[in-house]
């Protein structure tokens, strides 16, 4: 990537899109961020205020988009922007559908207008509670469309479509990359995905949560391998590949997870068991052949090096805190372009 590239990331301040700013800076380009910071921190974005190729803007995808973003033209536009939670996507769950539709059209048009290559990423959710497994891009799911979760689930089938219907007409060059479960630093604690609740569980002694009984699986891509898979879709020149996963097939339960969170971590954290949320998926696996055989992809980094490092964000971050809380002390806040 050359420096004469200028890319959007909607959706910059959260976990993933910040790691993805970081690469994108790393490779040369020229980066704005765009994000409403309804999950998405300040704090993770804090270390780029001196970055001169880097700029924040706050704004709502879901809104017109601000003027300055279309004073100079983009080349690529990267569609982060989304609450991936249950916590934070059914706190709003109208705002998370529109988000997903009209703020994936509202960036769609920018795409259009720019002549840029636009990725959406998607996710394992479209698969719902899979009867396929592992879960192949042609599979087309098992969701409950009116159920807690359908606001995201839903969200997102609906923004593949108008994604790839923006394709089929010619109006933009689309990338769609299905995103199964993510871990690594910059998790929120508090976003309520089972790494994060686990990890801070077991690093303040707290009851560790377990819902249901624990044997639903799931596959944990550390974060610096997804986004090289992101990258890797973003640049790839050939036909329109249609939607690629990009997850770790390494499958576990949910009670071998805090196994290894509580050896890892030395904590003798008590678990405590909770029903099974609505719609939760059983199994959750990607097949993903299509990003080995197009891409080149696939992840690098073992699940107990990543656990390591995640854990090793975490206790910092808690140290931080209780260093901030001690002595009164605040981090400046992320000033938005003007």
């Amino acid at each position: 990537m050359s420096n004469s590239e200028r890319v959007l990331v909607a959706g910059g301040a959260g976990f993933i899109g910040s790691n993805l700013i970081d690469r994108l800076l790393e490779r040369g380009a020229e980066v704005v961020c765009l994000d409403n910071l309804q999950t998405g921190r300040a704090d993770n974005l804090l270390h780029l205020s001196r970055e001169q190729n880097f700029r924040f803007v706050q704004g709502d995808v879901c809104d017109p988009l601000p003027a300055e973003l279309t004073a100079k033209r983009f080349t690529h536009v990267y569609n982060l922007a989304c609450a991936a939670s249950p916590p934070h996507y059914q706190a709003d769950p109208e705002h998370t559908m529109l988000t997903n539709v009209l703020g994936t059209r509202n960036l769609l048009r920018l795409a259009e207008e720019h002549g840029a290559r636009f990725l959406l990423t998607s996710t394992s959710e479209v698969y719902g509670d899979p009867e396929m497994h592992p879960q192949r891009e042609d599979y087309r799911g098992w969701v409950n469309c009116t159920g807690p979760r359908a606001c995201y689930d839903e969200g997102k089938r609906a923004a593949e479509t108008l994604a790839f219907d923006f394709a089929r007409t010619g109006r933009a060059e689309v990338r769609v990359v299905r995103i199964f479960n993510t871990y690594g630093p910059r998790m929120d604690p508090d976003d309520g995905r089972v790494v994060s609740n686990v990890i801070c569980q077991a690093l303040t002694g707290e009851p560790i949560t377990v819902y249901g009984d624990g044997s639903q699986t799931r596959s944990f891509c550390y974060v610096d391998d997804l986004v090289e898979g992101i990258l890797r879709l973003m640049a790839y020149d050939g036909e329109q590949p249609g939607p690629v996963n990009i997850g770790n097939p390494h499958e576990l339960t949910v009670c071998d997870l805090v196994d290894r969170v509580l050896a890892l971590t030395g904590s003798s954290s008590e678990i405590v068991r909770l029903p099974l949320p609505q719609d939760d998926p059983r199994r959750r696996r990607p097949d993903i052949s299509r990003a080995q055989a197009l891409l080149g992809w696939e992840p690098t980094v073992s699940l107990q090096q990543g656990l390591q490092e995640t854990t090793a964000y975490f206790a910092a971050e808690m140290a931080k805190e209780k260093s901030a809380f001690r002595f009164g002390s605040q981090q400046p806040a992320l000033a938005a372009a003007e």
